[in-house]
């Protein structure tokens, strides 16, 4: 069972989830998101192992357990207003199911005009 004292700062979705990012420790490159529950945001902060919640299979996922392609914790941090979480990993081969090292790296960049600061400077 998820600590009463974490369970009571997360602010869910009506499905009883809140997002998670993974990131690559060292790099800080962004690898996924995904959704937790509070099991399985109990297990990846008592096992080591980052595990989330799959809304398409309605089941706990533990990430690498079919594919090999391990994520171990090194941190779990909340945002300041309960409802993301950020899971720092150590990755082990791609991330993203299609094989890719990042799921943005398979979704693509979408082209955004570079923004520019009230000075008109880049």
């Amino acid at each position: 069972m998820l600590a009463p004292d974490i369970a009571a700062r997360l602010k869910r979705s009506p499905e009883g989830l809140v997002v998670a990012v993974a990131q690559q420790h060292d790099t800080g490159e962004v690898l996924m998101v995904a959704w937790m529950n509070d099991d399985a945001l109990e297990q990846t902060l008592t096992t080591g192992r980052a595990v989330y919640w799959s809304r398409s299979r309605g089941e706990l996922w533990r990430k690498g357990d079919t594919s090999g392609h391990v994520q171990r914790v090194v941190s779990v941090s909340l945002d300041c207003d309960g409802d993301a979480l950020l899971v720092k990993v150590d990755q082990t081969g791609p991330a993203c199911h299609t094989g890719e090292r990042s799921c943005f790296d398979a979704g693509g960049d979408l082209g955004a005009a570079a923004g520019v600061d009230a000075g008109g400077g880049a």
